[in-house]
């Protein structure tokens, strides 16, 4: 079966797409002249309105109003323009998520902060939402048959926030962020990708209460305060 991400299984060696989004978001880059930007914003409109298998790079370049040539002077292909309308959703998310968790007072507050964001930003993003609802079976295979990649990228993120945390004493030392990240990255993305019939996900209050319930412990208790 054909993915809608084939880019998201990454060569050995390279960084992935979520990597780069991540990296990008961190230095606030954004390297889009005008035109790209409209490329991507009328691919942007396809792909959601349409997905991604039913979509051509010449009804892209309808959409934005310019001639084919134009979009593939841009991206040489449609995996290729696929990757840079995802990548820059990622990117996005991933600027919004280091902005919200710095509003949070404390470590738990920033766990249960980045579980119910990440679910949000992921079900109601009007791409990654939509295509998941509409092209499950496409989407949600390529997120789980590329032997693990693409969570570990996410958990690699988590840990090195839970890791920041756990340097500036706000976590136990003996608590394995790796491990840790590890669940909650699990937890995150089989909501995603198996629909809940106990907890409405658009819930944020409810959300909220089974991160409390459940992620927050995972951090072990706090460490103690020095004399």
């Amino acid at each position: 079966m054909e993915s809608a991400f084939p880019f998201l299984t990454t060569p050995k060696g390279e960084s992935s797409v979520l990597e780069r989004a991540f990296a990008e978001a961190a230095d606030q880059a954004d390297d889009s002249d005008a035109m790209t930007t409209r490329v991507l914003d009328a691919a942007f409109e396809q792909f959601r309105r349409m997905g991604i298998r039913r979509s051509s790079m010449e009804d892209v370049a309808r959409r934005a109003g310019v001639s084919r040539v134009t979009v593939y002077r841009r991206f040489s292909s449609k995996d290729a323009l696929v990757e840079q309308v995802v990548r820059r959703e990622f990117r996005r998310y991933f600027g919004q998520f280091i902005v919200d968790v710095q509003e949070a007072g404390t470590v738990a507050d920033r766990v249960v902060l980045g579980f119910v964001s990440s679910l949000r930003a992921f079900r109601r993003n009007p791409l990654i939402g939509g295509l998941m609802e509409a092209e499950p079976d496409v989407v949600v295979p390529s997120m789980t048959s590329d032997g693990g990649r693409t969570l570990f990228v996410v958990q690699q993120f988590v840990a090195g926030r839970l890791r920041r945390e756990q340097q500036a004493g706000l976590i136990a030392e003996g608590v394995d962020v790796d491990v840790v990240a590890e669940m909650m990255v699990r937890i995150s993305a089989s909501f995603l990708v198996i629909p809940s019939h106990v907890i409405d996900l658009d819930d944020d209050e409810q959300v909220r209460a089974v991160a409390r319930q459940f992620l927050v412990p995972m951090l072990g208790p706090p460490p103690a305060a020095h004399s």
